[in-house]
C-alpha cells in the first residue's frame, strides 16, 4: 500500500508533482545552511605567532626550517614548538601562550631554565593543510575567544527557532506563496551576504537571519506541498520534505572537500539552488488559502490551471465548494449546537486531564529527543576519525531509505509499534558505540550511521503521529508545540556536542537516555493507525483510555467535503499520457 501511494503520486498528479519538487528542490538549501558551520567553524591546530624571522624549528625529536613542516606530526593539544629567531631567541610555543628562553645557548627540546611568559600578542599560527581559511581563523576564534566560535551554530539554530514561529503566522496571514518567494530570496542574498561580512558579529548577524528564512522556508514548504497533494499520498509526500533536506547536507560534504576557504566555500553553497530562485515566481498560491481568504476568483484561476495541466475535462467549480463548505456549516451548527459557541484554546488545553497531559509530556520529549540525536548525530561525524567528508556524506546518505522504512512501516506496522522500536535502537546503538575501540573508524562510522537511521524514522514519524493523537480544536497547536520543542532541541545539540572535550561520549550518553525514555513513554501512547481523526478533547481522551471504543467512532463529516472536491480532479488518472 506504501509503495502504490508513491506511485500513485508520480502518476495521478502531473501538476501537483511539478510544485512538489519545485518546492522541495529549496529544501535542500536549508539542509545547506542548517550544517553548513561543520567545516565553517572548523579550529584547526593552532600555536602562538612569535615576534621576527624564524630560523630553525624543533618538535620533540623532529626539526625543521618552518613551522609548515611540523604540523603532519603533531598529535595533541598539549604539545608545543621550539623555535629559533634569526636574532638568536629561543621561544617555545603553546597554543594560548608563549614563553621566551632566558639561555639561548643550545637549542633543545626540554629545557630546565627560566622563561619568561608573554600571551600570544603576535597573533596565531594556523595549519593550514586542510583548511586554507575557516572563520576561526579568520578572527582568531581560539583560547580566550573560543566560546564566540562554539557560540556559532547555537545562534544559527535560534533563529531557526524564532524564524519559524514568525513566518508561519505570516503564511497565515499574508499566503503561502509570498513568504516562499521571499524567504527563497532571503536564503540567496543572506547566504551571499554571510561571504562578504567584516567581522565575527556581523558574521553571527547574518547568519542568523539567514536561519530566520532558511526555517521559514521549510516550515511553509511543508504546509503549501502538503495543501497541494492529494490525500492518497500525503504521508509520502511530506516525509520526503526530510530527504530532501538530507541531500543538502551531502551536498556540503561534496563543497567542503572540493573548496577550503570558508567564504568560498558559503558562496558555493547559496548558489547551489539559484535556479529555485529563479523560477519560484512562478508557483501558484493554494486554492486552501485563497478560498480561506474568501479570493474566489484567484482560487478558480488556480484550479483551472490545475485542471489543465493534469488534463482533467470537467474542473471543480468554486461556487460548488462554497455551496459545500455553508452545507457543512450548517450541518454542524444544527449537529454540535453546544459546541456551537466559540472557544479560544491555548496551551493549557494540552494538560487539560492526566490523560492527555501525559500524552503531551511524551510527545515533546519524542520531539526533543529525536532533534537532539539528529544533529548530535550530523554535526558530531566529523569527528568520528577517517574522512570527515566522506562521513557527513554517509550520514546524509543514509536518511534516504530510512524515510523509506517510515512510510511503509508507518502503514503496516502502525505508528506506535514503528516509533517505539527505533527510538530504544537508537539508545542501544548509542551504547554499542561506547564500546568500539577507537581505532575501528570504519565499525564506528557505520555505528553512527545505524544511530542516525533509527533517530530518523522516528524523527519523521512524530509530525503525522502528534497530528493524529490530538483532537481537531487543538491539534494545531499540538504540532506547533511540539516544533517548538524540536527547535530547542536543535538548539541544546551544539552544547551536546561540545560536551566531547568532558567525555568523548557524553553527547551519546545522553541521546541514549533520551531515546530510551522516549521509547518507554511511548508505549503508554494510543495507536492511531487506521482510527479516524478526533474532534474533541474527550474523544481524544477515550482514545487512550479504550481503544475499541475509539476505533468503532467514525470520522467527522464536517470540512471535508470541500478539500475532498479540491483534490478529486487533481487525482484523475491520465492514462492517455503514460
Amino acid at each position: 500500500e506504501g509503495f502504490s501511494s508513491a506511485k500513485c503520486f508520480l502518476s495521478l498528479y502531473r501538476f501537483q508533482a511539478c510544485v512538489y519538487f519545485a518546492s522541495v528542490f529549496q529544501a535542500m538549501s536549508c539542509g545547506i545552511h542548517y550544517l553548513a558551520s561543520v567545516f565553517m567553524a572548523v579550529t584547526p591546530n593552532f600555536v602562538c605567532g612569535f615576534p621576527g624571522n624564524v630560523s630553525s624549528v624543533l618538535f620533540h625529536n623532529s626539526s625543521a626550517s618552518s613551522i609548515e613542516d611540523i604540523w603532519t606530526l603533531w598529535t595533541s593539544t598539549e604539545n608545543y614548538i621550539v623555535v629559533q629567531l634569526e636574532n638568536g631567541e629561543i621561544w617555545e610555543l603553546d597554543q594560548c601562550s608563549r614563553s621566551k628562553r632566558e639561555v639561548t645557548l643550545d637549542l633543545a627540546y626540554e629545557y630546565k631554565g627560566n622563561k619568561s611568559v608573554f600571551p600570544c600578542s603576535d597573533g596565531f599560527l594556523y595549519d593550514d593543510t586542510k583548511w586554507k581559511s575557516t572563520v576561526v581563523t579568520q578572527w582568531d576564534l581560539v583560547c580566550d575567544r573560543e566560546w564566540l566560535a562554539k557560540l556559532i551554530q547555537p545562534t544559527f539554530m535560534l533563529g531557526v527557532l524564532i524564524g519559524a514561529v514568525i513566518f508561519g503566522d505570516i503564511a497565515d496571514r499574508l499566503g503561502r506563496q509570498r513568504v516562499i518567494w521571499f524567504t527563497s530570496a532571503g536564503q540567496f542574498v543572506f547566504g551571499i551576504a554571510v561571504a562578504f561580512t567584516f567581522d565575527y558579529y556581523s558574521f553571527v548577524i547574518v547568519r542568523f537571519l539567514l536561519a530566520m528564512v532558511s526555517s521559514g522556508y521549510l516550515v511553509v514548504a511543508f504546509v503549501y506541498v502538503t495543501e497541494f497533494v492529494g490525500i492518497k499520498a500525503r504521508t509520502w509526500a511530506s516525509m520526503h520534505v526530510h530527504a530532501f533536506f538530507a541531500m543538502g547536507i551531502m551536498i556540503v560534504a561534496l563543497v567542503g572537500f572540493l573548496v577550503r576557504t570558508w567564504w568560498v566555500y558559503q558562496i558555493f553553497l547559496s548558489i547551489a539552488t539559484l535556479p529555485f530562485v529563479l523560477c519560484c515566481w512562478m508557483l501558484p498560491e493554494t486554492p486552501f488559502w485563497l478560498l480561506s481568504e474568501e479570493r474566489y476568483e484567484d482560487a478558480q484561476k488556480v484550479i483551472d490551471t490545475m485542471a489543465r495541466w493534469n488534463k482533467v475535462s470537467t474542473p471543480c467549480k468554486v461556487s460548488e465548494l462554497c455551496s459545500v463548505q455553508q452545507d457543512d456549516l450548517a450541518s454542524g451548527r444544527t449537529g454540535d449546537d453546544d459546541t456551537s459557541s466559540a472557544k479560544k484554546h491555548n496551551i493549557l488545553d494540552l494538560f487539560c486531564n492526566w490523560q492527555i497531559a501525559r500524552r503531551t509530556i511524551t510527545v515533546w520529549l519524542i520531539w526533543f529527543t529525536g532533534s537532539l540525536g539528529y544533529y548530535v548525530f550530523s554535526l558530531s561525524s566529523v569527528s568520528l576519525g577517517g574522512n570527515e567528508y566522506l562521513n557527513l556524506f554517509l550520514i546524509g546518505a543514509v536518511e534516504l531509505p530510512c524515510y523509506i522504512i517510515a512510510c511503509v512501516a508507518m502503514d503496516k506496522l502502525g505508528r506506535r509499534n514503528t516509533l517505539i522500536p527505533f527510538l530504544i535502537l537508537s539508545a542501544l546503538i548509542c551504547v554499542l558505540i561506547m564500546f568500539i575501540p577507537q581505532d575501528f573508524n570504519i565499525l564506528i562510522v557505520l555505528a553512527n550511521m545505524a544511530g542516525k537511521f533509527s533517530i530518523g524514522v522516528a524523527f519523521g514519524l512524530i509530525y503525522l503521529y502528534t497530528a493524529e493523537l490530538y483532537p481537531t480544536i487543538v491539534r494545531s497547536l499540538a504540532v506547533g508545540s511540539g516544533s517548538m520543542m524540536c527547535r530547542v532541541g536543535s538548539v541544546v545539540a551544539p552544547f551536546c556536542v561540545y560536551l566531547r572535550s568532558v567525555w568523548i561520549f557524553m553527547p551519546l550518553l545522553l541521546v541514549g537516555i533520551m531515546a530510551l525514555l522516549s521509547g518507554i513513554l511511548t508505549i503508554m501512547l494510543p495507536e492511531t493507525l487506521g482510527k479516524p481523526l478526533t474532534n474533541t478533547l474527550v474523544e481524544a481522551t477515550e482514545m487512550g483510555k479504550n481503544k475499541k471504543s475509539c476505533s468503532e467512532k467514525t470520522p467527522p463529516a464536517h470540512s471535508g467535503a470541500a478539500s475532498e472536491k479540491i483534490e478529486m480532479f487533481g487525482q484523475e488518472r491520465v492514462s492517455t499520457d503514460k
